[in-house]
Order: structure tokens, then C-alpha cells, then sequence
């Protein structure tokens, strides 16, 4: 299936938007047209959001309130390319490329610790920030297993020939991340592997088994202090579920900016909590400022758009035409509402702190590129059905009229003609 197997046949009546009067079939959209739409309405609202929560910032540090707002706009430009050529490539190629691409995700990993460009005391960017790895990294492996675990169907049970290699396969690329350190991206490249081994047909007990084991080795990381921040974020939680006065500052700034929203919000770009104290206002705590200025009606609005799009997602899983399919727009689909999910839970008390970015809302140009990507190949994989279906139903119509003119050959039977005397007669 390449790009002209999206190509509808001119002249074909199946395609031909020639209305109900002539009993022509109206032409159907071959992309899903919800997803689309809940994709526009979030790149709208997270363009409108980062320049309300970054203008102030960005005057301070860059000398124009704007520079952070133009530079986003540059990667959501770039995004759009990106999403447009991968919503018309077959998502099949990804086959040849999956490799290819976890390699160059584990090579920026590398890179990533031998430049060292420490910021706010990690080293997870390239080109003073403008790149992080961690975020190639979560949708590389997205990709690549989906096609690992695709071809290894058969052995899902063997934990020999598949659940240990995977756990392999997660710890490397979570072993850099946490060299880093980043334990947020690490627990999220944990759920995704988890997750997608479990949609790849593995045994439930094997998946209860994975997150148990998770859950465990996590608290112990947390409480261990391998990560600097990990105890104290996770003393702060439990602080914080009994006392909200003992969350941590970032987390209280956060609920005084949903108290001060109100049902309705003070309106855009009137948020005062990003300016006396919230941290990162335009990237990891823009839900905050969404929550202040738009109030509790835009969080539940932009809730509901992340629900669309997972719903979305998850439909053109159960449609794809294939087990490859089925993955990729699983895992991704999975992939980017956890992402929303745990942004969104931090910000309101409900998780220990964590530095995952709002899809499509957050400030970050490597984060919105692979969501891009990531809607691209949704968007491709439900072509890929509608066309299947369509060739089908295509294939059905024409054994049926083939069927009916048989049959009207066998009953019409011309009659012979009658003579003269066979007619006085």
C-alpha cells in the first residue's frame, strides 16, 4: 500500500458525490474527521495558552514577549509538515525505519550525557535546550515495539523469547534516561512497554506481573535516593494528601491558580500566579495557568479534548486493518493521554511532581514535533482502514451485481417471434 492507494478512482459511482436523487453514495472522508478536529481545536487553544503564559517570561529573559510565542510557532509550522507527510506515508514503512529510529533516539541519549549542558541540575537537552532526547525517545519506542512485538505475536508467551528481551529493551533506553536524571520519563517509557506488550496479545498474568514489579522497583528508586529530588517529592505527596498546606511549593502555587480561576477564570492572559511564583508557567505548569485564566469551564473543555482524542484513538486501534496497525495507534493513542494525564494530576495534588509536558499545550518544540508525528500516523493508519473498507465493500458490490445480471439472463429469455399462421392458429 503506497501514497496511491489513497487515491480514489474518478468515475467510480462509489465515490461520486451525486446525491440521493440519481442513488449515487456521497463521498466519504478517508481520514478520521473527530480526531482531526479535537488536534485543530488543542494546537488552537495551546497557541493561544503559551503566549498568555510565557510573555511575561519571556520579556524578562529573551527581551521580547513574543520570542517564546514565535518560536513555538516555528516547531508547530515544522509539526504541521511533519504530521502531513506522515498522515499520507503508509504507516507499513515504519517497518524499515523503527530501527533506524531507536538508534538515532539511543545515540541522542548518549550524546545527551557526554555534552553535559546542565539545566535546573539535569542534563536532558541538546543545542542549549532547543532538543531532549527523552521526548524522541518515548515516541521511538512507541514505534519500535510495536513492530518488535508485532513480529514476535507467536512467542508473546515464552518469557524467554519475549517478555525478557523486552525488559531489556525498556532498561536500556530507561537506564539512560535515568543518567540524566529524568525518573518521569523513565516510569513513562516503564507504562508504555508495559502497555504494549499487554495490547500485543501477552498473558494478563504476565502484565500484572510487569506493573507489580514496576510499582516495586519505582518506590524503591524513589526512596532510595538514587534520584536527588525523589524522596522529597514523594514525602511531600503523602504530606500533601493529608495536609494540602504541606504540599510542595510548586504543587500549592498550582491549586492557588485553580482557587483563583474560579468556574469561569479571570480571564486570558490576567493570571497573577505566573507571575509571583508559579515555576515554569509556559511548559510544565501550563495547566495551572489554563485552570486560572479560562477557569474551571476551559480545564474541563480541554479535558474533554484529550478524551476525544484518546477515544479516537483507541477506534482506529480497533479498526486498524492489522496487528501492526492495531499497535501503533494503540501505543500512541495510550502514549499521549498518559502523558496529558499525569501532567494534569500533578498539577491538581494527585501525583508526585513530575516533568511530563501537556501535548500540544506546553511550550517545547521536541515534544510538540513527535505528538505531530504521533497524530500523523493515527491519521495515516485510519486512511489505511477506510480504503480496506472501501475496497471491500467495493469488491462485495461487484459480486452482487455480477449475481444479478446472471440472474436476470436466466429468467429474461427472449421470446420467439410468432408466425402468421401460429398466431391465427
Amino acid at each position: 500500500m503506497g501514497m496511491q492507494s489513497f487515491v480514489h478512482v474518478k468515475g467510480d459511482p462509489k465515490y461520486s458525490n451525486q446525491g440521493s436523487v440519481k442513488g449515487g453514495h456521497p463521498k466519504r472522508l478517508s481520514f478520521d474527521v473527530p480526531l482531526l478536529l479535537a488536534v485543530i481545536s488543542l494546537i488552537l487553544f495551546g497557541i493561544l495558552m503559551v503566549y498568555s503564559a510565557s510573555a511575561d517570561y519571556s520579556y524578562q529573559v529573551y527581551g521580547s514577549p513574543a520570542y517564546i510565542f514565535m518560536r513555538q510557532l516555528r516547531w508547530l509550522g515544522l509539526g504541521c509538515l511533519v504530521m502531513i507527510f506522515l498522515a499520507w506515508m503508509d504507516y507499513h514503512w515504519w517497518k524499515k525505519f523503527a530501527l533506524p529510529l531507536m538508534a538515532v533516539a539511543i545515540f541522542a541519549l548518549v550524546a545527551v550525557l557526554i555534552v553535559q549542558d546542565t539545566r535546573l541540575g539535569s542534563v536532558r537537552s541538546l543545542f542549549r535546550g532547543s532538543i531532549q532526547p527523552s521526548e524522541l525517545a518515548k515516541f521511538g519506542i512507541v514505534i519500535y515495539l510495536s513492530i518488535w512485538l508485532h513480529n514476535r505475536r507467536d512467542m508473546l508467551k515464552n518469557i524467554y523469547l519475549a517478555l525478557i528481551p523486552l525488559g531489556v529493551i525498556m532498561g536500556i533506553v530507561g537506564g539512560l534516561i535515568a543518567l540524566q536524571p529524568d525518573l518521569s520519563a523513565v516510569i513513562t517509557i516503564g507504562l508504555l512497554g508495559t502497555m504494549m506488550f499487554f495490547l500485543a496479545g501477552g498473558e494478563l498474568k504476565q502484565f500484572l506481573f510487569m506493573m507489580a514489579l514496576g510499582f516495586l522497583v519505582g518506590y524503591i528508586v524513589l526512596r532510595s535516593g538514587i534520584f536527588p529530588t525523589g524522596p522529597d517529592r514523594m514525602d511531600s505527596f503523602l504530606a500533601g494528601l493529608k495536609d494540602p498546606l504541606q504540599y510542595s511549593e510548586h504543587v500549592r502555587r498550582s491549586l492557588e491558580a485553580f482557587m483563583r480561576g474560579g468556574w469561569i477564570g479571570v480571564g486570558i492572559g490576567k493570571s497573577q500566579t505566573k507571575l509571583n511564583g508559579l515555576p515554569f508557567p509556559h511548559t510544565d505548569s501550563v495547566f495551572a495557568v489554563v485552570g486560572e485564566e479560562t477557569g474551571l469551564l476551559g480545564a474541563v473543555l480541554l479535558v474533554s479534548l484529550f478524551l476525544v482524542l484518546m477515544w479516537r484513538g483507541w477506534i482506529i486501534a480497533r479498526k486498524a486493518p492489522d496487528g501492526l496497525g492495531m499497535l501503533l495507534a494503540g501505543g500512541l493513542a495510550f502514549w499521549l493521554s498518559l502523558e496529558a494525564l499525569i501532567n494534569m494530576l500533578v498539577m491538581v495534588g494527585l501525583l508526585p511532581f513530575a516533568g511530563n509536558a501537556l501535548p500540544f499545550i506546553s511550550a517545547g518544540g521536541s515534544n510538540l514535533l513527535v505528538v505531530m508525528a504521533s497524530v500523523g500516523i493515527l491519521l495515516n493508519i485510519s486512511r489505511v482502514s477506510e480504503k480496506t473498507k472501501q475496497n471491500e465493500e467495493k469488491g462485495f458490490n461487484a459480486v452482487v451485481n455480477l449475481r444479478r445480471g446472471d440472474r436476470r439472463r436466466r429468467v429474461s429469455r427472449p421470446v420467439s417471434p410468432q408466425t402468421d399462421d401460429e398466431r391465427e392458429s
